[in-house]
Parts: C-alpha cells; sequence; structure tokens
C-alpha cells in the first residue's frame, strides 16, 4: 500500500510539473522561491524533454507494478520495486543538488518529488531487508541432505 501511497503523489507531482511544461505556464510557489528558476533551467530538461516526463514515468511504473503485485500477489514484483527506488533516490540527490550549488533556487514542487523518492526508497530497503526471502536459506535449503 505503501509504494501505491508515495508512487501515486509522486505522479501527481511530476506530472503536474510536465503539463506546465508543455503548457509554457509559469509555476509558481507559495512555500518556495525559484520554481520558475528551476523548471525554466537548462537542468530542468534533456534533449528538449522535461525531466518531470522521466519522474512521472519513473512514478507510474512502480504504480502499475504495484497494482500487479496486488492483482497477482507475486513477492518478486515487490522486489523489482524495491530494487528501482535507489533510482529516484540518486535522480531527487542530484536534482536537489543543482538547486542548492548552481541554481541557488529552491522548488517546492520538486523538493516535494525528492521526499516522495526518498520514503519510496526506504520502503523498498525496508521491503528487501525484512521480508524478502534471504538468498543463505534458499541456498542452505537446496543443498541440504534429503
Amino acid at each position: 500500500m505503501l509504494f501505491l501511497a508515495f508512487s501515486l503523489l509522486g505522479f501527481i507531482d511530476a506530472t503536474y510539473l510536465t503539463i506546465k511544461h508543455f503548457s509554457g505556464e509559469a509555476i509558481t510557489c507559495n512555500l518556495t522561491h525559484g520554481c520558475d528558476v528551476v523548471t525554466s533551467s537548462v537542468y530542468s530538461e534533456v534533449f528538449g524533454i522535461p525531466l518531470a516526463l522521466a519522474g512521472a514515468l519513473y512514478y507510474i511504473l512502480i504504480f502499475l507494478l504495484a497494482i500487479y503485485y496486488f492483482d497477482t500477489k507475486k513477492q518478486l514484483v515487490l522486489t523489482y520495486i524495491s530494487l528501482l527506488t535507489p533510482i529516484g533516490l540518486l535522480a531527487s540527490a542530484y536534482f536537489t543538488y543543482i538547486q542548492a550549488f548552481v541554481l541557488h533556487a529552491w522548488c517546492q514542487y520538486c523538493i516535494g518529488s525528492a521526499i516522495t523518492s526518498t520514503f519510496l526508497f526506504i520502503i523498498g530497503m525496508v521491503y528487501l531487508r525484512l521480508f524478502r526471502p534471504s538468498t543463505k536459506k534458499t541456498l542452505d535449503a537446496s543443498v541440504s541432505p534429503s
């Protein structure tokens, strides 16, 4: 459920930024100053494609995989989701660095996405640590005498 909830929040946030990018509308911040600086900088897109779109695709992938897990109850799906979460965390860390040390401007939506991806990462690592079957147990069971 946590994967579903946080990926949906991230998807809504990134989709909002993507829509604003393609519509050409300015993004206003209520909590921070600099949304327009961050979202219109050279760091906000690659080859003319907004990075917010990449974020939306990342979050929707996790969301759809979580739905697939609820449909099939295959634990391997949760493992795949968990293994995807470092991608979001690393991307968010990089973009936070850009905001803080290069642009000296903050986008509240980008901060929200960074928080969301951090929570997804924590959830994924907790899952891998606590709920994923241990490889050692699996190996021990396969070599034990019958």
